[in-house]
């Protein structure tokens, strides 16, 4: 079974450099500009888990992280924030939000792959 990954951030760079990578890996990836557009992407994709940045416009990733958690079938839904923020109160308040971890821009292929294959193979 190929994991479903949806990457939710505002940079095209970013999101395209996501897509290479997690594909290279063997994930199955879809990706969004903001976080409205990943919420409304969420239902029809169904991804195994979703990479979302918390500075974005229209809703950033804590409102992400909410607004999935808020919803039953969700719940279990593994969320990884990418950022460059890397303050202690700002990690707090995503895990605290629902998020299952936090990853450093620039990220590290291998080590993003590796944590997306952690947190959703049991």
């Amino acid at each position: 079974m190929t994991v479903k990954v949806l990457a939710i951030d505002d940079s095209k760079t970013i999101r395209e450099m996501l897509r290479h990578t997690l594909s290279q890996g063997g994930f199955e990836v879809y990706v969004a500009d903001d976080g409205v557009d990943g919420l409304e992407k969420l239902e029809c994709i169904g991804p195994d888990v979703v990479i979302t940045d918390i500075n974005m416009p229209r809703l950033d990733g804590f409102g992400v992280i909410e607004k999935i958690r808020s919803q039953a079938v969700y719940s279990a839904l593994p969320i990884l924030v990418l950022t460059t923020e890397s303050a202690q109160d700002l990690k707090e308040r995503a895990k605290n939000s629902g998020a299952t971890g936090w990853v450093v821009k620039p990220f590290d292929d291998e080590k993003l792959i590796h944590a997306i294959k952690r947190i959703t193979v049991g």
